[in-house]
């Protein structure tokens, strides 16, 4: 048998297992729509808010609307105390909520210090912050027109006293996330994650599934073998990483910074190292569900020491050092970096040289794994 019909056999066997073509093409299938289908709005907007106003001034009603015009809450009600507003929020019909004070229109006009007093529910974090962010905007917002009237009641002609209150303003221009979405924030480094870890599987349930069983790979030598079933994984998965990178970053607006070229090389070793590792895993297995169980689970700690969901100044360093031995932890800062933020090829390089190595060190560790199974094999 030639090596392109044992790459060719090793095809056919994938996609005959129901298991590994369910965990491959059905799993990088609907995990594409699962993750980011929640999160296509990009931001949170028109949260329903509550409004205690103590003042009934003139000033606070205006305040009311202005929190109401904002894009990012909704003003749904207003309540006579903070028990009442508690009770909406606990019961789901409102996320936040705004006090505002007695005598708030008063001290203003008088030049004292006024508190306004936010609060919403922090189990979201970000629909809390959008309602403390519209809440904050359409405060400062009223600030700064009872000073404008104080400015001008002082004499200050209305141009001076507009370029008083404005004279700092922020431009914000996003340069990694241009829509401040949360799609474009996870969406790159989730699908690296998913590309690996349904590889992790693939790889293990086919070679769960043979050590045991009799077949065309008794006939080949560790070597041949784990060659052609890197490359069978490979024509599978250079598919599936073009499939995500291309269609999926263009269609849910994700930023792309770097050549399609540069990508190509950044994910070559990532997906050789993955594959050999799967393989050298497999050696681990008797039984084919143990891979997927095994693997599933460490799939959230992998997405947490990977540091693009959680800052790795917050993870012990001792998670750090041993995550530098899976290859999605590089590859997904890596790709980052890469594709993402712009930066350059030598910039990222010590992590493309480290999953050449990872590559190096699993694929010997695949043939040292397989030969032993083979041997015990032929031995049965």
């Amino acid at each position: 048998m030639s090596f392109w019909q044992l790459v060719w056999t090793e095809l056919r066997a994938i996609v005959a297992d129901k298991a590994i073509a369910v965990t491959l093409f059905g799993g990088v299938l609907f995990y594409s729509v699962l993750y980011p289908l929640p999160y296509l709005h990009q931001v949170p907007t028109d949260q329903q808010i509550v409004v205690v106003d103590l003042d009934h001034s003139s000033l606070s009603r205006k305040l009311i609307r202005q929190a109401d015009a904002s894009p990012k809450i909704s003003v749904i009600g207003q309540v006579g105390s903070i028990s009442e507003a508690k009770v909406w929020i606990e019961t789901g019909r409102a996320h936040g909520l705004l006090v505002i004070p007695y005598a708030f229109r008063r001290d203003l006009l008088l030049g004292k210090g006024v508190t306004l007093s936010y609060g919403g529910d922090a189990s979201y974090f970000l629909i809390y912050s959008a309602v403390v962010e519209g809440l904050v905007t359409a405060g400062m917002d009223a600030g700064k027109q009872v000073q404008l009237l104080g400015l001008l009641a002082k004499g200050e002609a209305p141009e001076q006293a507009n370029l008083s209150l404005n004279s700092v303003k922020i431009n914000s221009v996003p340069t990694f996330n241009p829509s401040l979405g949360y799609t474009p924030y996870v969406v790159p480094g989730l699908f690296l994650l998913i590309l690996h870890q349904t590889l992790l599987i693939g790889t293990g349930i086919l070679g769960a599934g043979q050590w045991r069983n009799k077949g065309y790979w008794q006939q080949l030598s560790p070597l041949k073998l784990i060659c052609s079933r890197i490359s069978a994984f490979m024509l599978i998965y250079s598919v599936f990483a073009s499939f995500y990178v291309g269609f999926c970053f263009y269609l849910y607006q994700v930023s792309i910074q770097a050549s399609l070229g540069l990508v190509a090389l950044f994910l070559l070793p990532f997906l050789l190292a993955t594959s050999a590792a799967g393989i050298a895993l497999s050696c681990l297995f008797v039984r084919r569900d143990l891979p997927t169980q095994v693997l599933l689970l460490a799939s959230m700690p992998i997405m947490f020491v990977s540091g693009f969901v959680w800052p790795l100044t917050l993870i012990p360093e001792p998670l750090i050092w041993i995550s530098q031995v899976i290859p999605a932890v590089p590859a997904i800062m890596g790709m980052l970096e890469l594709n993402q933020m712009g930066a350059s090829w030598t910039s990222i390089m010590p992590k493309w040289l480290q999953l050449w190595a990872m590559f190096a060190v699993f694929f010997v560790l695949a043939v040292y794994g397989v030969s032993r199974r083979l041997k015990a094999n032929r031995q049965v």
